[in-house]
């Protein structure tokens, strides 16, 4: 299960904002990693976070805890992208994501499950989930159904 991820923004805080008001959570400052970090709290059982950096920053072991250090050369585009469930709609979604300017669509990934594909500010990849594509999600995505895609496209992976 996953407590916690992180990301970094433009715009940290409004982020943070953006992200609870897809879970009906709330957001708040985040000063462990430093000025301008905020953090989403889903306030769900599981007290889900989704912690969000001013871009740039780079987490370093240290002393004690590690330390987010500002990067002599932010990109603006990573690997890094999550799934969240959300109660919200698929319209409403895609409302608050049209009042944002962050593209998104709705997207059916291998044919299996749908999801709503979020581009935070334009660069920062986030699925969400409404209550029937959690329904869709979890019902795909397990081990036995991953081990049978593998072993029918064998012959194609080891090529």
């Amino acid at each position: 299960m996953l407590f916690h991820v992180s990301i970094e923004a433009d715009r940290p805080a409004h982020v943070a904002e953006v992200l609870a008001e897809f879970w009906g959570g709330r957001a708040m400052p985040f000063p462990p990693v430093g000025v301008g970090s905020w953090m989403a709290f889903a306030g769900d059982d599981r007290s889900t976070i989704v912690e969000v950096y001013p871009r740039g920053t780079e987490l370093h072991p240290a002393e004690g805890d590690a330390i987010g250090l500002p990067s002599v050369a932010p990109r603006r585009h990573n690997a890094t992208h999550m799934a969240l469930a959300t109660p919200l709609a698929i319209e409403q979604v895609l409302a608050i994501a049209e009042r944002e300017s962050w593209p998104a669509k709705v997207c059916h990934r291998g044919g299996k499950f749908r999801v709503i594909e979020l581009w935070i500010e334009g660069v920062q990849m986030v699925e969400l989930l409404t209550a029937d594509m959690q329904r869709e999600y979890l019902a795909a995505v397990t081990i036995e159904n991953w081990e049978r895609m593998l072993a029918a496209h064998a012959p194609a992976l080891a090529a």
